[in-house]
C-alpha cells in the first residue's frame, strides 16, 4: 500500500512545524515504506491530485492522509469517492479538526506510528448534489457563523480557536430567525422559520460544539437537529448545553428542538440562502442531502492510552438508541 500525505505549504506556523516533524519522522523511521508528500498548490488542488493518482494506478491500494483541518479532509474525500483502491485518514494539524473528535480527538491521530498501522473502517458520507461531506452539513445561524469564521480565522484573539465564538457573537446580532423549510424522509419539521439546523454524520462542529451527540457515522442515517426561533437570552442559556452535547436531553429545550434520523433531507429557502458543508459555504436555496452508506474507508488508529484517546475531554462514541 502507498501512503500519501497531502498538506498545504502555506498554512500557519504551527501546521508547518508539525508537517516538518512528520517528514523527518518518516525519513528516519519509515524509510522502507512506500510513501510520498504532496504540497497543494491552490484550493481544490488536493481533490484533483488524489483523483489523478488513483486513475493512474487503479490496481494499487493507496491511503491518503489529510494533513490539516476539516477543509483538507473534505478535499481528500472528494478525491477518493468512487475509487475502491482508496482510503483516507486525517493527520489533524489544522485549526479545525471536528471529524476526528468523533473518535476522541486529535491526539489519537497525531501518533503517526498508530496512524500508519491503523485499521480501516467503512464509514458513511453525505451527498449534496455533486458535493460530499464526511462530518456536518449545517445552515441558518451556523452559516453566518461560518462566514464570520472565514473572515477572522487568521486574526489574533478573535481568530484561530476563537473564530467560532466570534462567529456566534455576530450571528446573535444578524441571524436569529431564518426563512427555511426542512423535511426529513418526507416529514416536514418546521413552519418555514428556524434558528439553525445541523445534518450530521460526525458529532462536532465549530471546534468544540457537540451538535449531534447520538450520531453514528456508519449506521446509514443522518442525524438532523433543528432549533426553532428563540430569544437571544434563551440561546445564550442553550449555548453551553449545546457545546457539551446535552441539548437533546435537557427538558428546558424540549419544545425548541426537533431531532430526527433519516436518509434524506430536503431544504427549501429564499434566494440568497446558503449552507455550510464541512466548513465550506455553498450558496443554494433548494437542495437535498442524502446519505451514502459505507461510501469510504477511513483509517482509525488504536488509542495509545485513555488520556490520548479522549483528547480535550471528548469521549469515545457509544451506541445510542433514539
Amino acid at each position: 500500500m502507498k501512503h500519501i500525505f497531502i498538506y498545504n505549504p502555506t498554512a500557519g506556523r504551527d501546521n508547518s512545524e508539525k508537517i516538518a516533524a512528520l517528514q523527518e519522522k518518516m525519513r528516519t523511521d519509515y524509510a522502507d515504506l512506500s510513501y510520498e508528500f504532496y504540497p497543494t498548490k491552490a484550493e481544490k488542488d488536493a481533490t484533483a491530485f488524489v483523483r489523478a493518482r488513483l486513475e493512474a494506478e487503479p490496481n494499487t491500494k493507496m491511503r491518503f492522509y489529510a494533513c490539516g483541518g476539516d477543509g483538507t479532509a473534505n478535499e481528500v474525500l472528494h478525491g477518493i469517492i468512487g475509487f475502491p483502491n482508496a482510503s483516507m485518514t486525517c493527520y489533524p494539524c489544522g485549526s479545525g479538526n471536528d471529524y476526528v473528535k468523533y473518535y476522541g480527538g486529535a491526539a489519537r491521530f497525531l501518533d503517526i506510528d498508530a496512524l500508519i498501522a491503523a485499521e480501516e473502517k467503512t464509514v458513511d458520507v453525505m451527498r449534496v448534489g455533486d458535493r460530499y461531506s464526511i462530518n456536518v452539513t449545517n445552515f441558518g445561524f451556523d452559516t453566518t457563523v461560518a462566514k464570520t469564521m472565514h473572515e477572522v480565522r487568521r486574526k489574533k484573539i478573535i481568530g484561530g480557536k476563537n473564530a467560532y465564538t466570534t462567529g456566534i457573537i455576530k450571528a446573535l446580532v444578524t441571524a436569529m430567525k431564518n426563512d427555511c423549510t426542512v423535511w426529513v424522509d418526507g416529514e416536514k419539521l418546521n413552519d418555514g422559520k428556524m434558528l439553525l439546523c445541523t445534518v450530521s454524520n460526525g458529532r462536532y462542529v465549530g471546534g468544540a460544539y457537540c451538535c449531534a451527540p447520538h450520531s453514528q457515522n456508519d449506521d446509514g442515517l443522518l442525524d438532523v437537529c433543528l432549533v426553532k426561533p428563540l430569544s437571544r437570552f434563551t440561546l445564550i442559556k442553550l449555548i453551553n448545553v449545546y457545546k457539551k452535547g446535552k441539548h437533546l436531553d435537557d427538558p428546558r429545550f424540549k419544545n425548541l428542538i426537533t431531532y430526527r434520523r433519516g436518509k434524506s433531507v430536503r431544504v427549501v429557502a429564499p434566494e440568497g440562502f446558503g449552507y455550510t458543508l464541512d466548513g465550506e459555504i455553498v450558496l443554494c436555496n433548494d437542495f437535498t442531502i442524502d446519505i451514502c452508506p459505507g461510501a469510504v474507508r477511513f483509517a482509525v488508529p488504536a488509542p495509545v492510552s485513555q488520556e490520548a484517546a479522549t483528547g480535550e475531554g471528548e469521549q469515545e462514541p457509544q451506541a445510542v438508541t433514539v
